[in-house]
């Protein structure tokens, strides 16, 4: 049942700070939300601003959203907080993440006598840079959700001992609605920015210490693909295009987790979905364009999958859950002047840093 008191009172704080033409009263899961519809008379965050504290007094929160009609104010139950992150699990997954990476970066094989050994200074040297990277990232979205008073959850990492890897990434869940786009996109962007500042001179560094010599495939061996950022490092490192007259650079354990880290950032800006990508497209363009575009990128991926099959995967990914998004508190006031660059700036990373064939497998 409604509690009319309530639906009264959410109609006169919308009227406020809009010319309600339709208002409705909505049940879903025993909880009721009343909409406003019409034209703001103030800013969006102006409006929105000037009502939240009294629409939280009677235990709802505003949600400015696009309409139709010009705008509309959806009054729903203010969510319950969100229970505290549990830190030893985040700090077992980070443990067990520096197991699985060193082992992958450490483990050798003798060619001739098939005796498996470790090399210390390889399992260290990929599982730190590997980590660091990672842990820039993730941190880089904590920090700036604290800063934006937004409740997200601490890094977790995922351990996979037997991938190329040693790990599957991290990521960090938003546990509270985001107040705006700005907000939205100071998160989104934070952890790609904070990762390329670890990765560019980890590869620069691994690269420097890796030898080119000629390509002699071997079973189980792989290339890694190239992107424009990791190319141009190659250029400028090498003096010259690699691969190429059959040499490539043989990477070191650290210029692999430094390629590593220029892939998932490539992967993470992804324009679709609750990836960092996604985040970007929706700040700047808003929510019917970000819609739009994950299918576009499912279509893209489809088409990218003839190149490499794991671009299916994500295609099926994407189309299943890529219109998925948390609402935000004010969706609808634009991003202005300097903000508008910082998330340019992301799509251009995007595409410096993509990889349209990750790897490719090498025959004998």
């Amino acid at each position: 049942m409604f509690d009319f008191d309530s639906v009264t009172a959410l109609r006169m704080l919308a009227a406020e700070v809009m010319l309600v033409n339709t208002s409705e009263e909505l049940i879903s899961n025993d909880q009721q939300a009343v909409r406003c519809r019409g034209q703001l008379l103030l800013e969006a965050q102006v409006a929105h601003d000037r009502i939240v504290a009294r629409a939280q007094a009677l235990g709802y929160t505003p949600l400015f959203q696009h309409d139709p009609a010009g705008a509309a104010i959806l009054f729903i139950p203010t969510p319950p907080k969100a229970p505290p992150s549990r830190l030893w699990l985040a700090v077992l997954l980070f443990v067990l993440t520096i197991f699985s990476t060193m082992a992958v970066g450490g483990l050798e094989q003798n060619e001739s006598t098939g005796q498996i050994t470790v090399n210390w200074g390889h399992a260290l040297s990929f599982s730190g840079s590997l980590l660091a990277i990672l842990l820039a990232h993730e941190l880089g979205h904590f920090f700036v959700a604290r800063r934006e008073r937004v409740a997200v959850s601490y890094p977790f990492f995922i351990p996979m001992p037997f991938f190329l890897l040693g790990t599957m990434g991290a990521f960090i869940a938003i546990k509270d609605l985001v107040p705006n786009r700005r907000a939205l996109l100071a998160i989104g962007i934070a952890g790609p920015l904070a990762g390329l500042v670890v990765a560019i001179p980890v590869l620069m560094i691994g690269l420097s210490i890796s030898e080119v010599k000629q390509v002699v495939p071997m079973e189980g061996s792989f290339t890694e693909g190239n992107s424009l950022l990791y190319a141009a490092i190659k250029i400028l490192i090498f003096g010259r295009f690699l691969p190429s007259g059959g040499e490539d650079v043989y990477l070191h354990p650290m210029a692999l987790a430094g390629w590593a880290g220029l892939l998932v950032t490539g992967l993470n800006l992804l324009p679709a979905g609750q990836l960092d990508g996604g985040h970007i497209f929706l700040a700047l363009f808003g929510p019917r364009a970000a819609r739009i575009m994950s299918m576009v990128v499912a279509v893209a991926l489809l088409g990218l999958g003839f190149l490499w099959s794991g671009w299916f995967i994500w295609a099926v990914m994407i189309a299943l859950i890529g219109q998925q998004r948390s609402p935000l508190r004010n969706e609808i006031s634009p991003l202005t002047g300097p903000w508008r660059w910082l998330a340019w700036l992301g799509i251009v990373t995007f595409i410096l840093v993509f990889t349209p064939v990750p790897l490719t497998v090498m025959n004998p």
